[in-house]
Parts: C-alpha cells; sequence; structure tokens
C-alpha cells in the first residue's frame, strides 16, 4: 500500500476540479492546468478532498498511484500558491537580462561565449532577474515545466568544480577540487 498515494488531497478555496476520466483540469485565478490521468488510477473528488486508488492490485497500478497522487497535489498547490526556484550566476563578466515583448519573457544570457543566449520562456513560467546580484528567481503555477526551465537555463553553464563558476541553484552544494600543484 502506498503511503503516500493513500493520502487525500485538501483543496483550497478558489480552485476548481473537473474531473472528465481521463482528463483532470485544475482552475484557480487565471491559471487552469490539465493533465491526463493514466487509466489504472481510479479518482474520487468529495467536496474539498480529492482521492486517489488504484484500479486493481497489480504491481503497475500500485507504482502509478503515489505518482499520480503527487501531480495531482502539485497541480493544486500550483494554481494556489505557486512554485518557484533561484539560479544564482557565478561568474566575472556575465551578465543576465530580461526583457518582454508581445510575443512573451526573454532571458539575454551573456555567459563569456562569442554570443549572447536568447532563452525564451515559455508562457507559464515569469523571471526576475536581480540586477546586482544576478539572481533569476522563475515562477511557475507547473511544477514540472519549472524545473524543466531552470535545468535549460543551468545546462548552459553548469557550475565547474574549481572555482565555481556557472550557473547553480540556491543552496546547491558545489564540491571543489584541489587545483595543480606548483611544479618544481
Amino acid at each position: 500500500m502506498s503511503r503516500i498515494g493513500k493520502l487525500p488531497i485538501t483543496v483550497p478555496k478558489g480552485v476548481k476540479i473537473d474531473w472528465q476520466a481521463p482528463v483532470l483540469k485544475v482552475a484557480g485565478g487565471p491559471v487552469t492546468l490539465t493533465r491526463t490521468i493514466h487509466r489504472n488510477i481510479d479518482l474520487k473528488v468529495d467536496g474539498q478532498t480529492v482521492s486517489l486508488t488504484p484500479r486493481d492490485n497489480s504491481q503497475f497500478s500500485r507504482s502509478l498511484w503515489g505518482l499520480s497522487r503527487t501531480l495531482v497535489s502539485n497541480m493544486v498547490v500550483g494554481v494556489s500558491a505557486g512554485f518557484t526556484k533561484v539560479l544564482e550566476v557565478v561568474g566575472v563578466g556575465w551578465r543576465i537580462e530580461a526583457t518582454e515583448d508581445k510575443s512573451g519573457q526573454t532571458l539575454k544570457l551573456s555567459l563569456g561565449f562569442s554570443h549572447p543566449v536568447d532563452f525564451k520562456l515559455p508562457p507559464l513560467v515569469k523571471a526576475q532577474v536581480d540586477p546586482k546580484t544576478y539572481r533569476i528567481t522563475l515562477t511557475s503555477p507547473d511544477k514540472e515545466l519549472l524545473g524543466l526551465v531552470a535545468a535549460k537555463i543551468r545546462a548552459y553553464r553548469k557550475p565547474e568544480p574549481y572555482k565555481g563558476k556557472g550557473i547553480k541553484y540556491e543552496g546547491e552544494f558545489i564540491r571543489r577540487k584541489v587545483g595543480k600543484a606548483g611544479g618544481k
């Protein structure tokens, strides 16, 4: 029995859940998130709680139970409170700038390449850049999309182990290596 899957999800006020099997829509404020729930999982909405149960006792259904519950919970939390990830840019001369136009928000990254990198953000992800410390604060109601965007930005310059230069998550520990020993 899944310890996570059997926990009910409490739905805060202002969040609406529309369950038309197999499509689940969670709406809160101006944001609506949609996800297809696997056919081996039953979803039951009772007022302000949502509970999930596996259809049968197969190992496959039980393995999807906790995952599906977590995905639905992330949707509910996302439309009510949202998620945030912070990236720190460490490097001399590196610049980050957020620009917005009618097609959406774009990050202009100057990371020591011969050219600046323009990274177009998806519509659900918003970015704020601190001009002094070059910390990028990403916010989104979709946790999965937010993690994917943060990982793509980080992939341009992963932190290197000698000087620690690169783009890292806030609070991420970079294991440092000792440099070359002085030659004799």
